[in-house]
């Protein structure tokens, strides 16, 4: 029995959560475990009407629990920044969710923008580190609002922090046993300080894995590369700062934020996935979101739960229903509803 955190949050974020659930639900009756789902209530709507975004007795919690399944973060009445570092940053902070995990892959029947490209070449993973880098949020102003304005943030790196993230990259990557090949991204030439300290530890850390190659490119190549050849990846593991920015590029050429989902990993604690895109609210309550990004998000949580079966089974699902030709777009104008998206996957699993 496993104890599964629930966090709607804002605009199409419920939505799509429903169905993610109906998913698991179907998933968890055909490969035998079982779960219970206990909703909270953190977002916009929440905080509009008590001012509270987080109470520090959410955070004991959700400790408590074995996954934090989240829908999305963001509305129209509330400032930007302000839930995003009030709830999203803070619970990746306080529950040490030090690795963000993002799945590039291309499943069968999905278009993508990169000519001659099929899921034979787009299938690598990022590992984003998740709690340092320019995101901690050391800085501030001098003489604000003047002509002679200064404002300063610091990038935050700890060996500790950078060795931990470069160790799991590795370790992800014979568990892949793929290519085995690991990329270090990074701006080196230019951040001489940080990033010379994660080609030390990525250099020390791999002479623990000699069955893994050991790749290196600057971001800005990074991103020349993984539209011109995305099959040399493999594995890529980066700085959070240069990671939020390549895994959206990744998003893109996997088919768009229909079917992006990230996972918000502590490998000793606990874990929350979610789909990448956003809350959407014009199209909250019309029904016309595509939830297989989220569901996807289900499929990363049953696999790190270990519950493989079922991993497999929603996975496989997803590939079939894509594969089928019968959801020609995974924006608004699939045609299809999002309850029933989440029944035709469903229905996949039960005829499994």
């Amino acid at each position: 029995m496993y104890n599964i955190a629930v966090i709607p949050g804002d605009g199409i974020g419920p939505e799509v959560i429903k169905e993610g659930l109906k998913v698991v639900q179907a998933a968890s009756e055909k490969a035998g475990f079982k779960f219970k789902a206990r909703h909270f209530d953190f977002g916009g709507d929440r905080y509009i009407k008590t001012g509270e975004i987080l109470p520090d007795s959410a955070i004991k919690e959700l400790k408590d629990m074995d996954c934090i399944y989240l829908g999305a973060v963001g509305h129209p009445d509330v400032a930007p920044g302000i839930l995003e570092k009030g709830l999203l940053l803070r619970l990746r902070f306080e529950l040490d969710q030090y690795i963000n995990l993002r799945p590039i892959k291309l499943y069968p029947g999905v278009w993508t923008p990169l000519k001659d490209k099929g899921p034979k070449d787009i299938d690598f993973v990022v590992v984003r580190e998740n709690t340092e880098g320019l995101y901690v949020g050391i800085g501030g102003f001098l003489k604000k609002g003047t002509p002679d304005e200064v404002a300063i943030q610091e990038m935050i790196n700890t060996r500790k922090g950078v060795e931990r993230c470069i160790r799991y990259a590795y370790e992800l990557t014979r568990k892949r046993n793929k290519e085995k090949k690991l990329t270090l991204c990074d701006k080196a030439n230019v951040l001489t300080y940080a990033h010379n300290l994660w080609q030390r530890a990525f250099k020390e850390v791999g002479e623990e894995y000699p069955d893994i190659k050991q790749d290196h490119a600057y971001v800005d190549a990074t991103c020349m590369w993984m539209i011109k050849n995305p099959e040399w990846f493999d594995c890529i593991v980066v700085c959070n700062m240069f990671g939020d920015i390549i895994t959206d590029l990744g998003a893109i050429i996997q088919g768009g934020m229909g079917i992006a989902a990230s996972g918000n990993i502590n490998p000793e604690g606990v874990s929350m996935f979610e789909p990448i895109h956003g809350s959407a609210p014009k199209y909250a309550g019309k029904g016309v979101i595509n939830p297989l990004a989220t569901i996807s998000a289900g499929q990363m949580m049953l696999e790190h739960l270990k519950e493989y079966e079922g991993s497999r089974m929603i996975e496989q699902a997803i590939i079939s229903l894509l594969s089928s030709g019968k959801i020609k777009d995974l924006s608004t104008k699939s045609g299809y509803k999002t309850h029933e998206i989440g029944d035709m996957v469903v229905d996949l699993i039960n005829n499994m």
